[in-house]
């Protein structure tokens, strides 16, 4: 697996973006999203930050890729972290096409992103998207509360109740995950 020949020749394999960046460039289904959100150049600078040991990983990740199935998705999840970044430096920006990528897979987020907990994707999310992070205030789980966003800016109506606490599907929202 890429992610973890990755982590192996980080500069900081314990920080929570490398981690997160490490899971979706090493995978397969995560990768080609986020190479759509990174300029060639960015990507190369990406892995040369993060990962500096990994010459040999990083020629092979740099060489594949392909359009991702849910183009326009990711794209919307990608416009909107933009929107909500803390700051305009690399990493956010780099951390924001992770996510939006992750956002493509069947798992909590935080569980796309290879991370330990909900917790530490919270953390990144409150250092990197500190306004987003702040609209969440029921704490519902991320993947579902980007989504929710979403459709509110198309004025699209997914829920079937009037509000969050009186819906049936109140617990696949709000619930442990």
């Amino acid at each position: 697996m890429h992610s973890q020949q990755l982590l192996y020749r980080a500069g900081s394999p314990a920080a929570i973006a490398t981690r997160a960046i490490a899971w979706v460039i090493g995978s397969e289904d995560y990768r080609p999203a986020m190479l759509r959100g990174i300029p060639a150049d960015d990507f190369e600078r990406l892995l040369e930050r993060y990962f500096p040991g990994a010459a040999a990983v990083r020629a092979s990740l740099a060489a594949s890729g392909c359009a991702p199935l849910r183009d326009d998705e990711f794209q919307d999840v990608l416009d909107l972290l933009l929107e909500y970044r803390s700051d305009d430096g690399d990493e956010t920006m780099w951390l924001a096409s992770a996510v939006a990528a992750a956002c493509l897979g069947n798992n909590h987020l935080w569980q796309d992103l290879g991370l330990a907990n909900r917790q530490e994707l919270s953390d990144l999310l409150q250092s990197h998207f500190a306004s987003l992070y702040a609209k969440n205030t029921g704490n519902m789980k991320w993947k579902k509360f980007f989504y929710k966003q979403l459709c509110e800016r198309a004025e699209v109506q997914a829920c079937r109740a009037p509000s969050c606490a009186v819906c049936g599907d109140y617990k696949a929202c709000f619930g442990p995950e």
